[in-house]
């Protein structure tokens, strides 16, 4: 078995590993701003987006869209196939 340091499928695997992190960062502030900025209000001054408050849709419902629309770009475009087996060889 190779070494861990000289294997590329733990650098992608930590290069992806990091791109995941960084979605979720984008995603908890994504969150956060909206639900808090806009939901810091009294709720009678909230204004409303097709029933719902607007911090609620655009912290939840909006950003699910947003997040699902990011996490499959990025699957796509910079994630890669890789071998499981101890021969296997990447393409990148």
């Amino acid at each position: 078995m190779k070494n861990k340091k000289g294997d590329s499928r733990f650098q992608i695997a930590h290069r992806e590993a990091l791109i995941g992190v960084g979605l979720v960062i984008f995603n908890f502030i994504w969150w956060f701003g909206f639900a808090y900025g806009l939901g810091h209000k009294d709720p009678s001054q909230y204004t409303y987006v097709l029933g719902l408050p607007a911090w609620f849709f655009y912290s939840c419902v909006v950003g699910l869209i947003v997040m699902v629309v990011l996490v499959t770009f990025i699957v796509k475009r910079y994630f890669v196939e890789v071998p499981l087996d101890d021969e296997g060889k990447v393409d990148e």
